[in-house]
């Protein structure tokens, strides 16, 4: 074999040499930063899920401290009727307070005296819902009434 055919087979095996290892170093590089790229993601993910189970852990207390504050309204200082004229309905609205009926009930007070009042409690930032907005809307335009139903049992 002549010197120059076993230049051109060593040129050619250092030119494939070079090309394996260059695209060896290429296909790394692309793969680090592939593999930060996955690792900045899990991470933000992580933080995402961190601040979404506190955000649903807030909601939640605020919820439920909401239910408490609806049933324990009656017994605060700023509830201004007896707990024994309001009554608990919780959907669409909270209480039924019947004002001045117990005192009307114990012969203290007068027919005339008594008011009805319904009430919704709220907590916190919470407002009204549009079906209470509606409701509050139909008494503020006197669309509120009183019936007697009779229900006829066959013996």
């Amino acid at each position: 074999m002549s010197i120059w055919m076993a230049m051109l087979i060593g040129g050619c095996m250092g030119v494939v040499l070079t090309t394996l290892i260059l695209t060896q170093t290429r296909n790394g590089r692309i793969k680090a930063e592939y593999e930060q790229y996955i690792t900045e993601l899990a991470r933000e993910h992580e933080l995402a899920l961190i601040a979404a189970k506190k955000r649903s852990v807030n909601t939640s207390r605020a919820v439920l401290k909401g239910k408490m504050a609806e049933q324990m309204a009656p017994i605060m200082p700023q509830f201004q009727y007896l707990p024994s004229d309001a009554k608990f309905l919780g959907d669409p609205i909270d209480y039924v307070v019947f004002n001045g009926y117990s005192h009307f009930r114990d012969g203290e007070g007068r027919a005339e005296d008594i008011e009805v009042v319904l009430m919704d409690i709220k907590s916190g930032g919470a407002r009204l819902t549009k079906g209470q907005q509606a409701i509050a809307q139909a008494v503020a335009e006197g669309r509120v009434r009183f019936e007697t139903l009779r229900i006829q049992f066959d013996d």
